[in-house]
């Protein structure tokens, strides 16, 4: 991998791929799309991501190529750089698969098209957007025309003998796209040790706000780049299941999600204080709430902001006091349109002047802070606190399918958390 290097030509077709607006998708148009899908469906979906995830990489690794303040000449930045040009070389080279007539023909057929989808109210159209520019369901960006997700992403596909030759394509793509996914797993990490490389030799411990909009983009990028490759390779590989298409469980259950995170976050807790027993933590959530969601997403979120909470609270009263701590109250309500979480805490709450800062790549409150440079966790750290990529990585999470991440803080006692999802499922995501 480190020997690898962006030819003039490979910049040339990276440049011309990255003119092309990306296409957005909702979860209820990937559901839809994944139900019971045949091999010419995957087949399909192979198709579309052949053509969707070299604009991605395209964009991406042009933006790492262009970052103000010299960041882009970071070891770290130029590291990931690579990965992005390697991932977007392997695609456009993926040989083709040759098809009989009739097997096009197949492909082809007309079927009803896919529920539309809408953007996310809480973000601004081009917040996620380097410089404006249509990135919805095809659209026209650059001058250049795309055809909407409907027509290259969905077919009637049923009834139709499909060849070895679509069975051994399948599996080869998936294949090449597992070998990708893995090779990006460290990259959150990477391009955060990226930023520390520059900041030394920049001599500041300010990031301006250029580089966490920048931040902002790549990162909400790679989620969709990653929601996208699981959803395939998971189509391809696991076995049939009632509540689950790909990786999206048509029927979560945010009962036991939030659950199971609540469990999670106060085992690290007490692993971290040495302590018996962490605060107590009340859920107040109907067993029977189910909606259509990535349950990894979730669960991350919740996870990322009781660790934040709990934390808090065991640093204002001390680990000794375990008896007397104030508990954590985690409330769920559903909505006509959103599901909200909201987690409360007592940890005494943050000043008003701070409220900017959280949302900041690299702002922590944990001292000595650095990145191990063995780390290769693919986006969320198990410690009690990490690198300070905790809070705006849950919020673009929670944005990716139309949700939204809220903070409301009483500086003296403690701080609500507000976590809105999309109940409907309906929003695309908020390309950059």
């Amino acid at each position: 991998m480190s020997g690898f290097r962006i030819s003039p030509a490979l910049w040339d077709k990276i440049h011309h791929f990255a003119s092309f607006p990306q296409t957005g998708v909702s979860l209820q148009q990937m559901v839809r799309f994944g139900q019971n899908p045949s091999q010419g469906t995957l087949l399909k979906a192979s198709q579309f991501l052949l053509e969707e995830l070299p604009v991605r990489l395209a964009h991406r690794a042009k933006e790492l190529d262009e970052l103000p303040h010299n960041l882009s000449s970071m070891p770290s930045i130029q590291k990931v750089k690579n990965w992005y040009a390697q991932s977007f070389e392997e695609l456009i080279n993926f040989p083709p698969v040759a098809l009989p007539p009739d097997i096009i023909a197949a492909l082809h057929q007309p079927d009803a098209t896919l529920p539309e989808s809408t953007p996310n109210p809480s973000v601004d159209e081009h917040r996620y957007s380097a410089n404006g520019g249509a990135n919805g369901n095809g659209g026209v960006r650059h001058g250049r025309l795309r055809i909407p997700i409907e027509k290259r992403y969905y077919a009637r596909t049923t009834n139709t003998e499909w060849p070895p030759e679509v069975h051994d394509y399948n599996k080869r793509f998936t294949r090449t796209l597992d070998a990708i996914k893995r090779r990006h797993d460290p990259t959150v990490t990477t391009v955060a040790q990226g930023v520390l490389e520059w900041k030394q030799r920049a001599r500041t411990q300010r990031i301006g706000l250029d580089v966490q909009a920048w931040l902002d983009r790549f990162y909400m990028s790679r989620i969709g780049i990653r929601f996208l490759i699981g959803q395939h390779v998971a189509l391809n590989t696991l076995g049939a299941h009632p509540d689950y298409v790909g990786i999206i469980c048509t029927r979560s259950n945010v009962h036991d999600i939030v659950h199971e995170a609540i469990e999670n976050a106060r085992f690290v807790c007490e692993e971290h204080y040495a302590m018996f027993k962490g605060p107590p933590v009340q859920l107040i959530c109907p067993r029977d709430l189910h909606f259509a969601y990535v349950p990894g997403h979730l669960s991350h979120i919740c996870f990322e902001l009781l660790k934040n909470s709990l934390r808090a609270v065991v640093e204002r009263f001390g680990p000794a006091h375990e008896d007397a701590l104030p508990p954590i109250r985690v409330v769920v309500v559903e909505g006509k349109e959103d599901i909200t979480i909201k987690i409360s805490d007592e940890g005494g709450g943050i000043a008003r002047s701070a409220i900017p800062l959280i949302w900041t790549y690299m702002y922590t409150t944990m001292e000595g802070q650095h990145i191990e440079q063995d780390f290769t966790a693919s986006d969320f750290n198990a410690p009690m606190a990490g690198f300070g990529y905790g809070l705006p990585l849950s919020r673009l999470y929670a944005r990716y399918f139309g949700g939204d991440l809220r903070l409301i803080s009483m500086d003296g006692f403690g701080t609500d958390v507000y976590i809105h999802l999309n109940r409907l499922s309906s929003s695309r995501e908020p390309l950059p």
